[in-house]
């Protein structure tokens, strides 16, 4: 079973929710794109085919894990770019 990182999950599933009231209410073929944009990459993350597996997936997948509240503890850049100096900083 593929599992994304909870904060990936978090984000493409608050970012599904917004874009569908948007889609709901505005109805333009931008927001249209948009939202099967963020489905598309829900599924893949999900390793599912449909929205509504993505989504009930994902949420299990983020009831299971612990959430990291302390701001310290995010992930600026997850794959600095080669040659980066990475820093680590507290």
């Amino acid at each position: 079973m593929l599992t994304a990182h909870p904060a990936i999950l978090r984000d493409l599933v608050e970012q599904y929710e917004t874009l569908r009231i948007l889609h709901a209410e505005e109805g333009t073929p931008a927001s249209r794109q948009r939202l099967e944009d963020v489905s598309y990459t829900l599924c893949v993350s999900t390793g599912t085919r449909r929205v509504e597996e993505a989504l009930a997936v994902a949420r299990r997948q983020l009831a299971a894990a612990p959430r990291v509240t302390d701001a310290s503890h995010r992930i600026e850049d997850a794959a600095p770019a080669a040659g980066t100096d990475v820093r680590l900083t507290a």
